[in-house]
């Protein structure tokens, strides 16, 4: 069952009981803690089930379960989920797509998402990996404090990779 367990489910001998004003009544049977939530017109609810005797409150359990959800569904909006956006660029890339790239760069970094920078070689540009090396620190430098290095620029194949993370 998931969930807390409610009325004749609750199994305990002994209970820690609250009333529905969250007024700490103390430890009654089980049975006692049914009679109070039947003449308050609610249910009896285990809420910390893990100790000894378990605490128990006199509540609408159909309320209770709603305002649960409610929670849970705040929670995960407040979640960001930290999305990698990627750049490609090439070692012979002339100054205004550069500017272009940075730019996007930028923009990623300030909504907070990652940034992965690649830099494609094609034939005999691979003789020439310095000049992409160079421009993947150009574009460190260019970036300045608005973005720290994950993962600096290392070779995979016919492509060099970076990652770059907003700073905190």
């Amino acid at each position: 069952m998931d969930g807390p367990r409610i009325n004749e489910a609750i199994r305990a001998p002994k209970i820690r009981l609250i009333d529905e004003n969250g007024n700490m009544i103390g430890v009654v049977s089980v049975r006692e803690g049914l009679e109070m939530a039947v003449e308050a017109g609610l249910d009896l609810v285990e809420i910390s089930p893990n100790v000894d005797p378990p605490v128990c409150k006199i509540l609408d359990y159909g309320k209770y379960k709603f305002e649960s959800q409610k929670k849970k569904a705040a929670e995960r909006k407040k979640q960001k989920i930290v999305e990698i956006k990627e750049v490609q660029m090439r070692p012979m890339i002339e100054e205004n797509d550069y500017q272009t790239k940075l730019r996007n760069i930028k923009r990623f970094i300030a909504e907070d998402d990652k940034v992965k920078i690649t830099m494609r070689f094609k034939g005999r540009q691979m003789a020439h990996q310095e000049i992409g090396m160079e421009i993947l620190k150009r574009v460190i430098d260019d970036m300045g404090e608005e973005a720290k290095v994950e993962l600096p620029p290392k070779l995979e194949g016919r492509q060099m990779l970076m990652v770059l993370v907003p700073k905190v």
